[in-house]
């Protein structure tokens, strides 16, 4: 007995007129967008004097700062940080199980 109401002409264009332009919007986007890259897992060489005088200049250094800046996972930046700490080129700061906090020596 109920039931949907049936649409008019006029409503029914503006609907596939509003669907129409959606699409084309999503379309035009996903044109625009640029190709995600995934985060390398090796973690750059810890003796090259480059990329040492950049972590010089970074006040603070944390696996999360490490990884976005050189672009590679967590866990290397981790890995990372602990060599560089080995060969005394930075220290720790302060640190727990979760996370640790190092600067430049």
């Amino acid at each position: 007995m109920g039931g949907k109401k049936r649409l008019s002409l006029k409503q029914m264009e503006r609907m596939q007129a509003k669907r129409d332009e959606e699409r084309r919007k999503r379309e035009k986007k996903a044109a625009g967008s640029r190709e995600k890259k995934a985060p390398g897992i090796i973690p750059p060489d810890p003796k090259n004097e480059k990329i040492v005088g950049e972590l010089k200049k970074m006040p603070v250094l944390t696996p999360y700062t490490v990884a976005s800046r050189f672009n590679i996972r967590i866990s290397a930046a981790k890995d990372f940080l602990e060599q560089l700490e080995e060969n005394g080129v930075i220290q720790l700061v302060s640190g727990n199980h979760n996370i640790k906090i190092y600067k430049a020596a």
